[in-house]
């Protein structure tokens, strides 16, 4: 199969966006070698998604975590359904590469390495350049995109990079960041964004627990009703409790 068989089949899926990479020329300075998912790897086949803006801008979160999670399983689904076009026509290998979970939990990583960042893939496919908010920015649909990847053996060659710099440095990620997370130009403060932006992440199970463990009985009763913790027994299984989307929410790039 071609480029062109692949983006028509891709696009017929609802994809909004799809790019090219060859594997040399994604570079992700934190994730491992894709050649540990996919030993004799080529390419990657990247698809983006542009997500509902209405609930990414809405202030009431739970609205905004609900459709990113239809976002999620709309990507995690094209990624599935191209793997298997690949290694039906061409019998070649494939990997669908979703977003968000599972990722490698661990004390060292703490959930914040991914197996495949698609922020680099997404870039080294030209469907994207990075803002100042360390977040892919394609040129029609600006930061407001869910991406996905396959990793295959084909050697699809890399489409043209996307050569302007499309962040103007306007500071509103900045400036709403309730975080203080972007403060450093080209970075991005783990620690301080997943404190905002995951409550109900692991940082928050030990510590609950761990003040629950100490607590009298009467207390520990008390903490079982509290609505924190029932927030927490949500999020364990909901799989992705992002509740802070403001850098995403205020970029203007790709409006009408």
């Amino acid at each position: 199969m071609d480029k062109d068989q692949v983006s028509e089949f891709t696009l017929g899926l609802g994809v909004d966006i799809v790019g090219f990479a060859a594997i040399d020329d994604y570079q992700s300075p934190r994730s491992p070698d894709p050649r540990q998912i996919l030993p004799n790897v080529r390419s990657m086949v990247v698809v983006g998604f542009r997500e509902i803006r209405g609930a990414v801008e809405s202030e009431f979160p739970r609205t905004a975590m609900a459709c990113r999670l239809g976002s999620l399983e709309i990507a995690r689904n094209a990624a599935f359904r191209i793997s298997r076009l690949l290694e039906k026509e061409t019998r070649t290998k494939a990997v669908p590469i979703a977003p968000s979970y599972p990722l490698e939990m661990s004390w060292e990583t703490k959930g914040t390495v991914a197996d495949v960042s698609l922020r680099h893939a997404a870039v080294a496919a030209g469907l994207a350049v990075f803002g100042r908010h360390n977040l892919a920015i394609n040129p029609e649909l600006g930061t407001q995109v869910i991406y996905s990847a396959v990793l295959s053996e084909l050697p699809f060659t890399s489409d043209e990079p996307v050569e302007q710099d499309l962040c103007h440095d306007c500071n509103l990620c900045v400036e709403a960041c309730p975080g203080r997370a972007l403060d450093e130009a080209g970075k991005t403060e783990v620690v301080k964004c997943l404190r905002i932006s995951q409550p109900y992440g692991i940082n928050a199970v030990i510590r609950y627990f761990s003040q629950m463990l100490e607590k009298p009985k009467e207390e520990q009763l008390r903490m079982l009703k509290d609505p924190f913790f029932w927030d927490l027994y949500q999020a364990s299984f909901m799989g992705y409790t992002y509740m802070c989307n403001r850098c995403v929410a205020v970029c203007p790039l790709g409006e009408e």
